[in-house]
């Protein structure tokens, strides 16, 4: 059975820059010289750093190293790039905060998070997950349309939270 890393040890062996996110050697170790950056990148595109036999996501050692104790729950990154490790963009999160800051699916057609074309009914819908329910917002009679209801309902249900699929200020962001 592993022992549960502390941050203790977890400052012997490496140094984190908090402006960067990155993580270094702090003593040669394995295959890493002192100096050299640790972890690499997984398919999910976190970065993992192995230390004394076990693999942990560079998100939560940054936290660990940062406050002295392991996040409590989910550490969201929250410019939604997963190998940004940077303090000012980590945050602890609940799983749904975690899941309310994701970005629109990779198999979305419409171009717009939280909106679907109903074929059948030959509208634009729009919806959103709250409280671990869908709730359907409307038909539209276009995808702007839908989306502007995604992202009034985001912005009220999700708070800071909100990810509304597209940068803000970009022309899909009714915000701007």
């Amino acid at each position: 059975m592993k022992t549960k890393l502390t941050a203790e040890r977890l400052r012997e062996l490496l140094r984190y820059d908090p402006e960067t996110g990155i993580f270094t050697a702090a003593v040669a170790r394995a295959n890493l010289n002192a100096g050299d950056i640790a972890g690499c990148p997984n398919a999910g595109g976190y970065i993992h750093i192995r230390i004394d036999y076990a693999r942990y996501g560079a998100h939560r050692l940054a936290w660990l190293w940062m406050t002295g104790a392991w996040p409590n729950e989910k550490i969201d990154h929250i410019n939604g790039d997963r190998a940004d490790n940077r303090w000012c963009n980590l945050r602890e999160a609940t799983q749904a905060q975690n899941c309310w800051n994701r970005q629109k699916a990779s198999n979305n057609t419409s171009g717009f998070k939280g909106v679907h074309w109903h074929k059948g009914r030959r509208h634009w819908r729009a919806r959103i997950m709250i409280d671990g329910k869908r709730l359907e917002l409307g038909a539209f009679g276009t995808p702007e349309e839908a989306h502007a209801a995604y992202c009034n309902a985001a912005r009220r249900d999700h708070g800071e939270f909100a990810n509304l699929g597209a940068p803000a200020g970009s022309i899909t962001d009714p915000a701007s």
